[in-house]
């Protein structure tokens, strides 16, 4: 039995940690007794993926392990399941929550990965384990034979007669509101980030919302012309909620900040209800500043902002801002663990203001692998959630519905992030994620508005899965 190996990372992650991973979990597959082949470098870029693809393909494999060592979009995903017949598994790893840098990332690569293949309509399997866990060798061992994982996804069709009359009076509500309004959208999603696909005519035939698309330079430009007592002013407004900003690199702190205001004059030119800007890694490496905390100071000022220019990320805030009357934030899942069925929902520095605790502070910080401010950095406060997302996994609209409790948790990693019990064991919702390949960011806001969500969902004839 010959199987194929190949390991896939990015090098704004913390590239020692990651060799160090993919060597154990190299050193495991060695010790089943099969034949192994592929190269065991980790593979940050396109040309040297496409070269380690090449030499698979001479192969007769069983199957092909796809190491997600850290994150990575899901450019190379497709290119893998276009070249290589085998059956894929993908293995992404688990890391300590320290609090610190988010090193790996891993668990968001193979959702992304998961959204790509099911669009493709691509099977795989996966495995999120360590590999120096008792049974990671079992587990390994029983995909290689062609075992499959468990699909707990729970899809249903809602009934309009089966909900209450304040369900359907509040999703009768979010429609109306939403009829009509604009959004933005500015410059072009990621490569290979898949999920922050749109189109803006079935965007306007579903919620009657319309799509507005500028460029990246208009932003940048707006930035440019920002006066200067508007930027000071920004800057009280970020000091007195984080503290001191001394302490940060003073010009790319002012380039954020301008970013800000240029993303707020855009809003108000454009009469947006909301927006998503492609932040990486233009905001960083050609204007020189962070998006991040910009974003999150928009929707405290209640146009819910979105990175990575998803609009569908957008509606999602939207929709959850207008059943909560508060900022939502838009997040990764960035791990769960099983044993004290928990998880991890983190964003760089994205998250509002308003979901500090009140026994918590938010502070300055930078972004943890472009090392440029500003973000925001706290802890979510604890309380009843409501996770959603308008969503476009495999090519249909549907609307994914959740909750559970956000728990009085220490900072699982830098940036804004919080530690979430789900209503159904944390290992079945990333089941349901995998087997729908739903995007990567979910929606997230205080209270429950789940029976809302299924009313609108009944409303715009939307079927629902059940995250939770």
């Amino acid at each position: 039995m010959t199987i194929g190996i190949i390991a896939l990372a990015r090098p704004t992650f913390d590239v020692d940690f990651a060799e160090a991973v993919a060597a154990e979990a190299f050193s495991l597959i060695d010790g089943l007794g099969l034949d192994v082949v592929g190269d065991r470098a980790l593979l940050f870029d396109a040309e040297s993926t496409a070269a380690a693809i090449e030499d698979l393909r001479a192969h007769d494999l069983a199957a092909l392990v796809v190491l997600q060592v850290t994150f990575t979009d899901a450019t190379m995903t497709k290119e893998l399941a276009g070249a290589i017949d085998a059956p894929l598994i993908f293995w992404a790893f688990p890391e300590d929550r320290t609090g610190g840098r988010l090193r790996l990332n891993a668990l968001c690569g193979i959702n992304l990965a998961g959204h790509a293949l099911r669009r493709l309509n691509r099977s795989f399997s996966y495995l999120y384990a360590r590999p120096g866990d008792p049974t990671t060798v079992t587990e390994l061992t029983r995909l290689l034979a062609g075992g499959a994982n468990v699909d707990t996804a729970v899809r249903l069709v809602p009934d309009a007669g089966e909900l209450s009359a304040n369900a359907l009076a509040a999703a009768d509500r979010v429609g109306a509101a939403l009829d009509g309004l604009r959004t933005g959208v500015i410059g072009d999603f990621p490569d290979g980030f898949d999920p922050c696909r749109y189109d803006p005519e079935a965007v306007r035939r579903l919620t009657g919302i319309t799509v507005d698309r500028v460029e990246l330079t208009e932003l940048f430009a707006r930035a440019d012309q920002v006066p200067s007592p508007a930027v000071a002013q920004a800057r009280e407004r970020a000091a007195g909620s984080l503290g001191s900003l001394d302490d940060l690199d003073q010009g790319e702190l002012d380039n954020s900040l301008r970013l800000y205001g240029g993303l707020q004059s855009l809003v108000i030119d454009n009469e947006w209800a909301g927006l998503a800007t492609r932040c990486w890694p233009e905001c960083f490496t050609e204007y020189g500043g962070a998006a991040c905390a910009p974003q999150a100071m928009l929707s405290d000022d209640g146009t819910p902002s979105m990175c990575e220019a998803d609009v569908y990320g957008t509606l999602t805030g939207l929709i959850l801002q207008e059943l909560s009357g508060e900022a939502p934030f838009v997040a990764d899942l960035v791990d769960i663990d099983p044993d004290d069925n928990s998880a991890a929902v983190w964003h760089c520095g994205l998250a509002p203001l308003s979901m500090v605790g009140q026994d918590a502070d938010a502070s300055p910080t930078v972004h943890s692998n472009r090392r440029k401010p500003l973000l925001h950095e706290f802890v979510l406060k604890p309380g009843r959630v409501t996770i959603a997302r308008l969503s476009q996994a495999a090519d249909r609209h549907q609307l994914v519905v959740g909750g559970g409790e956000m728990l009085p948790a220490p900072l699982p990693f830098s940036g804004t992030a919080g530690v979430v019990r789900f209503d159904k064991p944390a290992a079945d919702v990333l089941a349901t994620i995998m087997a729908e390949g739903l995007e990567h960011h979910y929606g997230i806001v205080y209270g429950e508005y789940e029976e809302e969500l299924l009313a609108l969902a009944a409303k715009w004839e939307l079927p629902v899965v059940n995250l939770t």
